[in-house]
Formats: C-alpha cells, sequence, structure tokens
C-alpha cells in the first residue's frame, strides 16, 4: 500500500533523548484529553521515572492515558511503575508478554492530544550503556498538523486489538474526534507501518521505490544492517548510475553475530562503489534515511529481516526539503566528525580469518532467518 502523504504539517527533529524526552514532557503535560504511548524499552532509570511521573500526573487531571510495552523488550519495567500508573488512573497493557515469541512491538510512537511523535527512542537513559559518554545517537520527529490524525488512529487500532487479547475488551478506546486535518505548517508527510496483515512490506517498499528513483544521493543510517537481495541490489544499482550511495553503520560491537554478519556485506557494497562509514562515537541507534535532499524517513524500522519481516514498526516519510536538508546536515557531521571511513583497499587486503569469522556470523545469522521462513528473501 502507497503511502498517504498529507500536507500541513510541522515537524521538528529531535535528536537523541537530550531533546527528545523535554519535548515528549511537555505534550503530556499539556494533554487533557488523550494520551497514547508505545515503546518497546520501559527503563527502571531516571528517564523511565520521569516519563511515568509524567504520566502520572496527566491521569490523576483527568486525561486517558494509555501506556502499551512490548513484553519482552520492556521485561524488566519496574511493576512499581505499572502500579504508580494504574493507581492515577492510567492503563498499561503489554504487547505479547511471552518473551519468546518473535513478533514484537518495536515501535516508538506517542500521542498526546494535537501532538504525535514517531522515532527510534525508547523510554531509557541516553547513556544507560557502561562507559559510554556521548549519548546513545537517536532519532525522533515531533508531528504537529494533519499527520497526526494517522498515527492517532493507528495507536487506537493496536490498543484496542491488545486490549482484547488481554481480555480486557471495556478498555478499548472509540475513535477519538479531536484530531482533525488542523493546518499547522507547510511539510508533506506520511505514517508507514509495519504489521503482519496490510502492511506486511510498506516500509521496505517506501525505501526500495525511492532508491530506484534516486537521481543524485542516498545516504542511510541504520543500526542494524542485514538487508535482503532486493535491497541490496537497488543500492547497487544506484550506485552504477552514479549516484552517491552512503552507509552509516554501527562502528561499535553490541550484537556479536549481527555485527560479523553486516561486515560480510561490505566487499560486495564497497566494489559496487556504495562508501561504508562505521559510528564510533558512541552506540548508534538511528534508524533515518535521506534522498536527493527531498526525502526523509525516521523510525523504529532496522534494515534487517526482523524488523522488515517480523516486528511491529512505524517511520514517518518525509517530502520536504527544510527537513531533510537538516537531517542530510546532521548526518554528514557525524561521518565527519564521528565515524570512521571502510575502504575498499584495506577490506578487500585484510587477513582471512576476520573475512572467515564475518562469513561464519553470515551463515548463522541466515540459519536463523532460513528457521522462520525468511530465507528466500534474504
Amino acid at each position: 500500500m502507497a503511502a498517504e502523504f498529507l500536507p500541513g504539517n510541522r515537524l521538528t527533529l529531535l535528536r537523541s533523548g537530550v531533546e527528545y524526552f523535554p519535548a515528549l514532557e511537555a505534550a503530556i503535560r499539556g494533554a487533557r484529553s488523550a494520551i497514547f504511548l508505545e515503546t518497546y524499552i520501559y527503563s527502571g532509570d531516571a528517564t523511565g521515572r520521569r516519563v511515568t511521573r509524567a504520566l502520572c500526573d496527566a491521569a490523576s487531571r483527568g486525561a486517558a492515558v494509555h501506556v502499551l510495552v512490548d513484553g519482552f523488550g520492556s521485561r524488566d519495567m519496574p511493576e512499581a511503575f505499572t502500579r504508580e500508573l494504574r493507581e492515577a488512573g492510567a492503563r498499561v497493557l503489554v504487547f505479547r508478554p511471552q518473551i519468546w515469541r518473535l513478533r514484537r512491538m518495536h515501535r516508538k510512537l506517542a500521542v498526546a492530544d494535537h501532538v504525535a511523535f514517531i522515532g527510534g527512542i525508547n523510554v531509557i537513559d541516553d547513556a544507560d550503556t557502561p562507559g559510554q559518554k556521548p549519548p546513545r545517537h537517536d532519532f525522533a520527529v515531533k508531528i504537529e498538523g494533519p499527520l497526526v490524525g494517522p498515527v492517532r488512529r493507528e495507536a487506537e487500532r493496536l490498543w484496542n486489538r491488545v486490549a482484547l487479547a488481554r481480555l480486557r475488551p471495556r478498555w478499548r478506546v472509540r475513535a477519538g474526534s479531536d484530531h482533525g486535518p488542523e493546518v499547522k505548517g507547510g511539510q508533506r508527510a506520511a505514517l508507514l507501518v509495519r504489521d503482519n496483515l496490510r502492511h506486511r512490506r510498506s516500509i521496505e517498499a517506501a525505501y526500495l521505490e525511492a532508491m530506484e528513483s534516486a537521481a543524485g544521493e542516498i545516504i542511510i543510517a541504520n543500526a542494524y544492517f542485514l538487508p535482503g537481495r532486493r535491497f541490496r541490489r537497488a543500492l547497487v544499482r544506484a550506485a552504477a548510475r552514479r549516484v552517491r550511495v552512503v552507509l552509516l553503520l554501527q562502528g561499535r560491537v553490541e550484537y556479536l553475530v549481527l555485527h560479523y554478519a553486516t561486515r560480510a556485506l561490505y566487499g560486495a557494497l564497497l566494489e559496487a562503489g556504495v562508501e561504508i562509514h562505521e559510528y564510533t562515537r558512541s552506540f548508534m541507534h538511528a534508524k533515518v534515511a535521506v534522498i536527493d535532499g527531498r526525502w526523509a524517513t525516521v523510525g523504529s524500522s532496522n534494515i534487517d529481516p526482523f524488523s522488515l519481516m517480523l516486528a511491529r514498526e512505524a517511520n514517518v516519510v518525509v517530502e520536504d526539503r527544510r527537513f531533510a536538508g537538516r537531517l542530510r546536515e546532521q548526518l554528514q557531521a557525524d561521518i565527519e566528525h564521528g565515524a570512521r571511513v571502510v575502504s575498499r583497499r584495506r577490506w578487500s587486503h585484510g587477513p582471512l580469518w576476520r573475512r572467515v569469522s564475518y562469513w561464519i556470523g553470515y551463515g548463522i545469522a541466515r540459519l536463523a532467518i532460513g528457521v522462520f521462513g525468511l530465507g528466500g528473501r534474504f
């Protein structure tokens, strides 16, 4: 299904939690009607306490507060937070509490009356990783305008589905009437979601369409990068027609098998003329892209089989040169000041044992993918 672009929005790019959480808390404090918060991780740290306090205050003053967390990602969410929220009048649901189930709710989405947020930032401190001084590198978008309507409807839809699954039919919500097409700015944007019904390939299809039409430049920053054949071919074709193709990828080791599997793809991409930069200044959690300085996306979806084929994700796609330009400036600064370039020559002359270890990692990843029925696409 093609993205439905809506004009009249005001979009604010937010970099990492230092910009995102003050904006989120301000929107929660200003809400008087309804709040929806979806997050994969809800941590028991200082950030989690601040967000919980803001949600409790909103519920206490009469706002209808709905908190949806993933059963695996938020398995360590303190019971005290849940109790505080419920005592204040908020409703809390868990998406698939069985932690062994693979289909997760990975999206990070919030709606507070007439303001919405979408991005890759969980409810967790930026610097939760031991020894990490610079904050985790990530992005979100604050949305004001007509696009808030589709974001809220999507939040209501998933909330109602989970409420039924958790035997809470009385917790279902009726479609809100106070999130119509109020014009706030001049930016065109669309909501893209990935689910297991009508939108199984929506996010991947949007990337592919934008890359196939690219004329000058593709910049993709993605934390967990293990694209399938169609995605890799689109990158190679773009480079062949002399489009500058730039990948900004995770430089620090977070998940060893994925780290090695990603690097198994470097050789073919570098040979095709794709630039690869590894972000090393801090841990990178971003899932963003800019194409031709006019098309941009920010969201929760990694470019790997689990995000593209299994998890529930949400991205915003923006057609606006000002927004895309700002994101591009941020990414270019990250490349110049926080990343190391992967040289094609040095990569091809690297030690054999290292390349073998990368392909072993790729083989393990492919085996896991095949077990879950995705091997034909990856």
